[in-house]
């Protein structure tokens, strides 16, 4: 079992199952178990608070990026300056995330989003 592997180490097995617990806890509210984008999605429209039935596709992506703005704030990466005058929040670029490669950039969001969802 992947969770259990013995070449984790106790840090990585506890994010592991810190991870899971999040992904399950999605998935009764919802339905489904959420990957990344979609965990990205539901912390935009918890950020911009408000619901609505259908998004267009380039509302979607400005949830998700207010997510990201979000998640990387406590980092230092982002600073929320206020909302629009439609209540989105709005953010400015303090300093550019690094560049990662896509199996670092995974777990960086991975773990951002698991605190995220702790402290709700």
């Amino acid at each position: 079992m992947p969770l259990l592997n013995e070449h984790k180490s106790e840090d990585e097995k506890s994010f592991a199952l810190r991870w899971y617990e999040v992904r399950n806890r999605v998935k009764n509210e919802f339905g489904q178990r959420p990957d990344i984008n979609a965990m990205l999605f539901l912390i935009g429209i918890n950020e911009v608070g408000i619901v609505k039935e259908k998004w267009e596709k380039e509302e979607k992506q400005d949830l998700m990026h207010v997510a990201v703005c979000k998640l990387f704030s406590s980092e230092g990466y982002f600073n929320f300056i206020g909302n629009d005058d439609e209540g989105w929040p709005e953010y400015e670029v303090v300093e550019n995330i690094p560049k990662l490669v896509l199996k670092e950039q995974d777990e960086l969001l991975k773990k951002k989003i698991v605190e995220y969802f702790e402290t709700l």
